[in-house]
Formats: structure tokens, C-alpha cells, sequence
């Protein structure tokens, strides 16, 4: 599915998103018309989504973040799109992840200080529908957070 060429290229990418075509070219050892072609069907066929900027919400004054795994009522049928649907409109949470097993739903909230996420947690969090049980894990320190593969 991918040649060396395309690893580079994506090996490249992941290392410095914001790398101007040409950049990534040099880098990877081939012409910018080659980079670009190579990009472009990258991109048709998914393996690329989009680049995007990264955000650091503790620079922006946000110091708490913390995890929220759900476990729903499912007894009626629309548990999970009415919970999902909810939960998007809480501001704070910047992250839904479903899965299978006995965790359904993990969010993933933001907060200035624990006064406001105690606020968003009692105002907005508990107040989502079907929720059945709740675990909290309040982030202390991120050690890895890379997107690199194993290409």
C-alpha cells in the first residue's frame, strides 16, 4: 500500500506538520512536483485527513483537563446518539471517544481552574442523558503524545 517514498514523506509530516511542500521534499529526497504528486494521492485515498493546528489549552489559561468514562443505561435504543448529542454541546468537553467493553463513552473536559470544572461538571456533565455510572481521571502530566507511526 506504501512505498519508502510515501513512509519519508508521512515520517516527515508527523515530525513537522507545518513543513511547506518544497520543505518536505528536500527532506524526503525528492522533487516538490514528486511531494506534491505523492500528497495529493495520499490525500484521495484517505490516508491523509487534513493538517491542523494543535492547540495548547494550558497556555490559554485552561489548567484542568480531565477524562469522564461512561457507562450508559442502554435500556432505551437512543441512549448513545442522545448522549453523544448532548455532549457536544457542553463547550469544555474537546474530545468523545466511544468504545466496546464496559467503558461506552470517554470525554475528554477542559477547565480554568477546579472551581469552574466543579461548575461544569455539576451544570453540564451530570445533567447529560442515560448516564448510568461515571469514573473521573484528572490529568496530572502528559509523558508521550506523539502521532508518529511506525512507518
Amino acid at each position: 500500500m506504501l512505498d519508502d517514498t510515501d513512509r519519508r514523506l508521512l515520517r516527515h509530516m508527523l515530525a513537522d506538520p507545518g513543513l511547506s511542500t518544497a520543505d518536505l521534499a528536500e527532506r524526503a529526497g525528492v522533487t516538490t512536483a514528486t511531494c506534491w504528486r505523492r500528497l495529493e494521492k495520499l490525500t484521495e485515498r484517505g490516508v491523509i485527513g487534513a493538517r491542523q493546528a494543535v492547540i495548547d489549552w494550558r497556555r490559554l489559561g485552561y489548567e484542568v483537563e480531565v477524562s469522564l468514562r461512561f457507562t450508559l443505561d442502554k435500556t432505551d435504543p437512543r441512549a448513545f446518539d442522545e448522549f453523544l448529542e448532548a455532549a457536544r454541546e457542553v463547550p469544555e468537553v474537546i474530545g468523545i471517544e466511544t468504545f466496546l467493553g464496559r467503558v461506552d463513552v470517554r470525554l475528554n473536559v477542559i477547565a480554568r481552574d477546579m472551581k469552574q470544572y466543579q461548575e461544569v461538571y455539576r451544570r453540564r456533565i451530570l445533567t447529560l442523558p442515560h448516564i448510568a455510572d461515571i469514573e473521573a481521571l484528572m490529568l496530572i502530566a502528559t509523558i508521550k503524545d506523539a502521532e508518529a507511526l511506525p512507518l
